[in-house]
């Protein structure tokens, strides 16, 4: 039943635009850290470390975020 919850507030979680969040990956560059630059149907993310930007589906961004960096 507990996990249940947390999955849910995890799928309702607010991130919004220029908050960092760290990635369950690390990018090949090294980093685990990315800004949004874009959120609604899909997330833009930009690696903190080489400045790479990808664009990921809503559903698969909330799986690979682990913690928001900005806001704790």
């Amino acid at each position: 039943m507990e996990n249940k919850e947390f999955k849910e507030n995890k799928r309702n979680k607010e991130y919004q635009v220029g908050d960092i969040v760290r990635t369950k990956k690390v990018h090949p560059c090294g980093s685990k850290l990315w800004e949004i630059l874009r959120v609604g149907v899909d997330f833009k993310l930009k690696c903190q470390g080489c400045g790479h930007v990808i664009t990921l589906e809503r559903p698969k961004a909330l799986k690979i975020i682990t913690k928001n960096e900005t806001r704790e």
